[in-house]
C-alpha cells in the first residue's frame, strides 16, 4: 500500500538506526546494504533531509544520520514525503476522486481498509520495526529420534 520510494525510505531509515548514530553512512553503504540503485536512493535520501528525518553532511566524513530519534519517529512521518495517505483516494470503480456522498459499490470498504493502513503507519515507529527484529530466531529443526522396540535404545536417523 506504499509506493516503491516509500518502502525504501522505511529501508533506510531502519538501517541508519540499527547503525551508530555518531558516524554518519554514505549513500554508498546504505544503497550496497539494501541492494537499491545509489542515485535512486540518493534522491530518496535527500528528500528525507529536506523533511528533517535524517541529516545529510557533506564531504570525506560525510554520510546521513537519523535527525529524529527511532522511538518517536513514525512510519507515517517516514512515508509523508513519498506518499500521501490523507488525500482523497481515487475512486476504484470510476475515473474520478471518491465520492462519499455518492459513493460507488466498493467505496465504503476500501475508505476502512486505507484508514487502518493509514492508522497503523501513524502509531507504528521505527524502534517499534526494530524490536520486532529482535524477537529470537527460531531455534534449527532436530529430527526426533527413531526408536527400535520397546525396550531399545534411542537411535538417531542417518539422514534428515
Amino acid at each position: 500500500m506504499i509506493s516503491a520510494t516509500a518502502e525504501h525510505a522505511v529501508r533506510a531509515v531502519l538501517f541508519l538506526a540499527r547503525h551508530d548514530s555518531n558516524r554518519a553512512l554514505s549513500v554508498d553503504a546504505i544503497a550496497a546494504e539494501l541492494g537499491a540503485p545509489r542515485n535512486y536512493l540518493a534522491k530518496t535520501l535527500n528528500a528525507l533531509a529536506k523533511a528533517g528525518i535524517v541529516h545529510s553532511a557533506r564531504g570525506a566524513a560525510g554520510g546521513f544520520t537519523l535527525a529524529i530519534p527511532p522511538e518517536s519517529l513514525t512510519l507515517a512521518r517516514v512515508i509523508s514525503p513519498f506518499d500521501d495517505h490523507a488525500r482523497t483516494p481515487a475512486c476504484l470503480l470510476k475515473n474520478r476522486a471518491c465520492d462519499p456522498l455518492n459513493p460507488c459499490g466498493v467505496h465504503a470498504r476500501w475508505t476502512a481498509i486505507v484508514g487502518h493502513a493509514a492508522s497503523q503507519f501513524e502509531k507504528t515507529t521505527v524502534a517499534d520495526l526494530l524490536r520486532d527484529t529482535q524477537i529470537e530466531a527460531p531455534r534449527p529443526f532436530v529430527r526426533p529420534p527413531v526408536l527400535l522396540g520397546e525396550n531399545a535404545e534411542p537411535r538417531r536417523q542417518m539422514f534428515a
